[in-house]
């Protein structure tokens, strides 16, 4: 079995169709895909729910906020018509549509237009600062996505709008209602002390959080044996993913990540009483 429980197709913030990224995971062998889009599940809607060749997860991705932090909460194993996620999705699209338009806006007064058309010729469901930062590089307002980030997006940019989304608990009670794992993704990116990571595990796992992902493109050695003993610790299950959104992008790949090591398989998520999938 391989597993790739973390990417995302143009629904939200990747460059390819559901139907790529299937494709893509069979040339590299990959077993289990689960397709997680920010704060959607359209790409799975219509979408074969796997072949001979590969099983396709139902997954999303969930912008939450913790402590004034945007963290990323991954639900696997959900159930995509759930009421109570479908709303919860519903909510944070329109947040997301709110910002959008509060950065448009900003936009507006330094005397470019354009935004909203852009964004409305997308295939996204769920808008993105990445979305915008493709349209400030398109305009010849910044040179590439990290410049947009650095000049316009970011907290200090001059187009900046604070994110609009639920709370860690919210997020992790809208998994959970739909019968899914929830799953802290990418720990390592949040530029936390040990000390906050800590506490942000420990918030975590008390809403109900089970899981933590444990590697993922680019991770490096010394914070995946962390992730690694923390999982232990905590008594969380141990995810893995490439967080794959583009096949231009040199540094991920689906199912290209560093494996869990013998520690860490011992707690790999699919392990979880809720994975129904039989490992061969």
């Amino acid at each position: 079995m391989k597993v790739d429980l973390h990417c995302h197709s143009h629904y939200s913030d990747g460059k390819q169709s559901p139907e790529f990224l299937m494709q893509r995971a069979i040339e590299n062998q990959v077993t289990h895909l689960a397709i997680t889009d920010h704060d959607c599940v359209d790409g799975l809607l219509n979408l074969d729910n796997g072949t001979n060749e590969i099983t396709i997860i139902n997954g999303v991705e969930l912008s939450c906020l913790w402590n004034n932090l945007e963290v990323h909460v991954v639900g696997l194993l959900i159930d995509i018509e759930n009421k109570g996620i479908r709303e919860l999705l519903a909510s944070q699209q329109m947040q997301r549509e709110l910002r959008a338009r509060a950065i448009d806006e900003k936009l507006r007064k330094l005397g470019v237009e354009g935004l909203m058309p852009y964004l409305n010729s997308l295939p996204c469901t769920a808008v993105t600062r990445s979305h915008i930062a493709d349209f400030l590089v398109q305009e010849n307002l910044c040179k590439n996505r990290q410049k947009a980030f650095k000049t316009h997006l970011g907290r200090r940019g001059k187009i900046y709008a604070a994110a609009r989304c639920c709370n860690l608990a919210e997020g992790i009670n809208g998994i959970l209602a739909a019968r899914g794992i929830a799953v802290l993704a990418h720990p390592g990116r949040y530029s936390l002390s040990k000390t906050k990571l800590n506490l942000l595990l420990e918030d975590f796992k008390d809403c109900g959080g089970e899981a933590l992902e444990g590697s993922y493109s680019n991770i490096d050695a010394t914070t995946k044996a962390y992730l690694s003993e923390l999982a232990v610790e905590k008594s969380l299950y141990l995810s893995v993913g490439s967080d794959f959104h583009d096949p231009l992008a040199s540094w991920t790949n689906i199912g290209r990540f560093p494996s869990l090591d013998q520690q860490g398989k011992k707690n790999a998520i699919w392990l979880h009483p809720k994975w129904h999938f039989p490992i061969t």
